[in-house]
């Protein structure tokens, strides 16, 4: 198989899970994007488009009854499901994910407890990527968001991709970031 045949069968999904459109992180990660084969599938979702619900986490319920996902859960949950590659692109925000991914995140929990889904076996051998950015330039400032996706797919099986990161503060800044696009040319 040639490396183009492997690049046609790839598919990225992209989760915004900042909280302002077209703000750093998102900059960063079309920057990344934009090295990926023509022939890789890309699909951007941005979570604050497709919200949802507060978490209820039903593992120790008394009865214990997990409804099928729908709306926007079934569509994050099939786009999930679809994508080789799954890119989590989330602003440093309090030095870990942004809500909106948080909750994302949380609802794998449920995801693993339908049988029927068999969302671990079905994300093992995928790989997870995380984009973020920060105001601030030291980035060990976003080692608790890089662990709590690193851990995420080591407990899934995945392979972890790695981390892209670039500091910014006004939205586009992060394209000022030298060190952050010389990275995002050869991060995926």
């Amino acid at each position: 198989m040639t490396d183009v045949d492997q690049n046609v069968k790839r598919s990225f999904l992209f989760l915004l899970g900042s909280g302002r459109e077209g703000g750093n992180t998102e900059a960063l990660a079309r920057e990344a994007a934009t090295q990926l084969p023509s022939g890789v599938r890309q699909t951007w979702l941005r979570l604050s488009d497709y919200p949802l619900p507060p978490f209820e986490d039903l593992r120790h319920s008394e009865d214990r009854t997990f409804a099928p996902p729908a709306g926007n859960e079934k569509l994050l949950l099939d786009a999930t499901l679809d994508a080789t590659d799954l890119v989590i692109a989330s602003p440093v925000y309090w030095y870990s994910v942004s809500a909106s991914t948080k909750l994302y995140l949380d609802y794998w929990v449920n995801w693993l407890s339908l049988p029927e889904l068999s969302f671990r076996d079905r994300m093992r051998g995928s790989t997870l990527w995380a984009v973020a950015a920060s105001s601030n330039e030291d980035r060990t400032i976003a080692e608790p968001l890089l662990g709590t996706l690193r851990s995420s797919a080591a407990y899934m099986g995945m392979r972890w991709g790695g981390g892209l990161l670039g500091s910014g503060t006004r939205p586009g800044a992060v394209l000022e970031d030298a060190g952050a696009v010389a990275e995002a040319k050869g991060f995926f």
